[in-house]
């Protein structure tokens, strides 16, 4: 059985659906990310199955047991936001043990201190939380979330203030913390890097509906659309008689199937047979960003080395790379 359960939730504001009939599941100590862009729903679902917004359809379950009319704090469910809502004039143990002193917690110092060990943060429990860095006051966050050993942990885009190396970094840590734990967790952002380093599936919301579920490898490799696909970062789509023409994913010719290609899939080879003209060029560190106007397939994005990239005008041959296609359905 399945530890949560949504089926059919919607949420109006205005009369408009912010989520629209979202059926989706959460498995016992899974960590499921919801990705989408600002404005799909993605953070009212959540706040939905935490209890903090009113349902106009449609009911949440915990283990079998319908959950939607009850109170958030009977629910015994954690949230984790993106700026962390710490207590600024206490010290780091006095935040991550606040939730441990209101539900009256036996042994609190040394669950505090086996949670700043979780995290990355022996020795911190005397400091003030404004002495901390970003990554820093996020990983009490997250020690402060975990305190009270929630049934379920919803963290809504966590990272997103951070720079993207300590993101990438956190990223890797809070994977290795929620599985160590073995939390149930949701985890929403609208960074697909951060979704697939973090989730053991990933669910895509675009204009207030799912759109796909499945395995980071599932979705990166076959988006449940083009507009999925556009969302992950492939730039160009290619319907079944122009896919013909690429050897997609190392499959063979993707006949009467659609494909999506990232600007990476195109790459420039020098010395190469021609077969494309440079109509844009743009400098990038590690090389140039080209639009080409390929004999075949019409207008692509492509990637050329630093060593020497073509012109606007130059004809060019091209290599596809297997790795930047997914297939589309």
């Amino acid at each position: 059985m399945d530890a949560l359960a949504v089926d059919g939730l919607r949420v109006d504001f205005d009369g408009m659906p912010a989520v629209d009939d979202v059926s989706l599941s959460v498995g016992e100590g899974e960590v499921l990310a919801v990705l989408g862009p600002s404005g799909s729903g993605k953070s009212t679902l959540l706040r939905a199955i935490a209890g903090l917004e009113l349902l106009d359809a449609g009911t949440v379950t915990w283990h079998g047991d319908d959950i939607t009319t009850v109170p958030v704090h009977r629910r015994g469910f954690a949230l984790m936001f993106q700026d962390g809502q710490l207590f600024p004039h206490r010290t780091v143990a006095q935040n991550v043990a606040y939730p441990l002193r209101i539900a009256g917690f036996p042994g609190q110092p040394a669950r505090v201190a086996e949670l700043l060990g979780l995290v990355g943060l022996d020795g911190f429990g005397d400091r003030r939380v404004t002495e901390l860095s970003g990554g820093e006051q996020q990983r009490v966050a997250l020690a402060r979330s975990l305190a009270v050993r929630p049934r379920l942990l919803l963290l809504d885009e966590p990272l997103s203030a951070l720079d993207r190396e300590l993101r990438e970094r956190l990223a890797g840590d809070l994977r290795r913390i929620l599985v160590d734990t073995g939390t149930t967790a949701i985890f929403v952002t609208h960074d697909q890097d951060e979704a697939f380093a973090v989730a053991d599936r990933v669910a895509v919301m675009m204009a207030a509906r799912l759109q796909q579920v499945g395995t980071p490898t599932d979705v990166w490799r076959r988006p449940a659309s083009a507009a999925v696909a556009r969302f992950l970062g492939y730039t160009t789509v290619l319907d079944a008689r122009l896919a013909v023409l690429v050897d997609a994913a190392g499959e063979g010719p993707a006949v009467a199937r659609a494909v999506a290609l990232r600007p990476s899939a195109v790459v420039v080879i020098d010395g190469a047979p021609p077969t494309a003209t440079v109509i844009a060029s743009t400098p990038a560190i590690d090389g140039a960003r080209l639009r080409l106007r390929h004999d075949g397939i019409g207008e692509v994005d492509a990637i050329a080395g630093p060593l020497h990239p073509p012109a606007v005008g130059d004809r060019v041959g091209v290599r596809f790379d297997h790795t930047a296609i997914a297939m589309l359905p």
